[in-house]
């Protein structure tokens, strides 16, 4: 078996003894070019090489190792309020078995309506964010998430309004 080596700028990697599982390090320069795609993902690498200063092509690499290791997951479409369908909103905090935990969040995926779930502390393990056309519908998949095998507990909360929406 022959040794790979990935060359990457000036750097080598050695493939064979590289952590895959550890968390990316982002140099300053990852760093910069992430808040210019949170301010405009849709910035041309053009655009993107001169506000960073440096080779369209050092864009190019830096981006795909950016998506290879999961730094960036994707690009999407923020609309503003006005413009977007928005429903009702709601939280569901989710009360689970430990064991069932990883189960119930693939369960939790598979439903198009949640759009964030997060690991919480404190009397619940699961928080989902949801969005619904009408309170009928949440409560629908409220009661198909209390039938996931697992889940003990739940309680919800219907979002009114939002009163601060910084982009993350």
């Amino acid at each position: 078996m022959t040794d790979r080596i990935l060359i990457f700028e000036s750097q080598c990697i050695d493939l064979l003894h590289f952590d895959f599982m550890a968390a990316p390090t982002l140099d300053p320069l990852d760093k910069k070019l992430l808040e210019l795609l949170r301010v405009n993902a849709r910035l041309p690498v053009v655009k993107l090489a001169q506000a960073l200063g440096c080779a369209r092509s050092t864009v190019v690499l830096r981006l795909k190792a950016l998506e290879n290791t999961g730094v960036i997951s994707g690009y999407t479409v923020a609309t503003t309020a006005p413009h977007s369908n928005s429903g009702i909103r709601a939280m569901v905090l989710i009360s689970t078995d430990s064991e069932s935990a990883p189960n119930v969040v693939k369960a939790l995926t598979r439903r198009h309506e949640i759009h964030k779930i997060f690991s919480v502390s404190g009397r619940y393990d699961l928080c989902a964010m949801l969005t619904t056309e009408s309170t009928e519908e949440l409560d629908s998949v409220i009661d198909r998430i209390r039938g996931i095998k697992g889940v003990k507990d739940t309680f919800s909360t219907i979002l009114l309004s939002s009163k601060l929406d910084r982009p993350e």
